[in-house]
């Protein structure tokens, strides 16, 4: 591999596996266009999972042109640009240098990163595993955010705390958003609350009893999902009671 060409090389790997009947299935589940859904976006057609199969082979790719990828206006590029940061966040052998050169550029080319699948691709590694160790006060910056990208990087990141047992920015973070007005991030909110449950359910329930009565229906959905149906029930009547009080 040419490093001066990795990331043309990259998007030449996408066009091989470009298909119209993929493009066709892609359309139906992500929002483009004007507004504020990955806008600009063009996509060409690549199953994600190809996407992350010629992003194994590239995951030494030079911090310049992993940028490169980021600022193509193809979406599977810039997917791919996130994968490529993932895996080399998650590889034990990976320096701390390099790790700092992703995190930074995570979080000054964020303007690149603007769907909630290149949110979700990154930043439970390349930013929460970075910052596992390290003081976490940027989370509490992009959580309040007017940019809802960076919101929602906010509370994803935390995933990585979430399972090494550690919940406490996840909880706090989700008080920032628990008013936010975007349902992107009532689900991302709601999906982390739920995975915290499964580490400390007492916890989970402490802060459904502290907030279902405001949490907008679909954090309120997502973070109750895998409780019983006794349970569902309950804070589902809270926040109706709530609401029509």
């Amino acid at each position: 591999m040419t490093v001066i060409l990795a990331a043309e090389r990259f998007i030449e790997h996408l066009y091989e596996n470009q298909s119209d009947e993929e493009l066709q299935k892609i359309q139906r589940y992500f929002k483009t266009g004007d507004g504020e859904y990955g806008a600009g976006d063009r996509f060409i057609g690549v199953r994600m999972g190809t996407v992350f199969q010629i992003a194994k082979n590239f995951i030494d790719m030079p911090v310049a042109e992993i940028e490169s990828l980021m600022d193509s206006d193809i979406h599977e590029a810039r997917a791919g640009a996130m994968s490529i940061m993932d895996k080399c966040a998650r590889r034990k052998k990976t320096t701390e240098e390099r790790r700092q050169e992703l995190y930074d550029l995570y979080m000054r080319r964020h303007d690149r990163i603007n769907n909630w699948d290149l949110v979700d691709l990154a930043a439970p590694h390349a930013v929460g595993g970075f910052l596992f160790d390290k003081p976490r006060h940027i989370l509490y910056d992009l959580a309040r955010s007017e940019n809802m990208w960076e919101r929602r990087t906010a509370i994803v990141a935390t995933s990585y705390f979430i399972r090494q047992g550690d919940l406490d920015d996840t909880f706090a973070i989700a008080e920032i958003l628990i008013d936010d007005d975007q349902d992107l991030i009532h689900k991302a909110v709601g999906g982390w609350i739920r995975e915290c449950g499964k580490k400390d359910p007492d916890r989970h329930l402490t802060f459904l009893d502290q907030h279902a009565s405001h949490m907008p229906r679909t954090m309120l959905r997502y973070a109750i999902e895998h409780l019983d149906k006794e349970q569902k029930e309950h804070y589902r009547a809270i926040r109706s009671e709530e609401q029509h009080a």
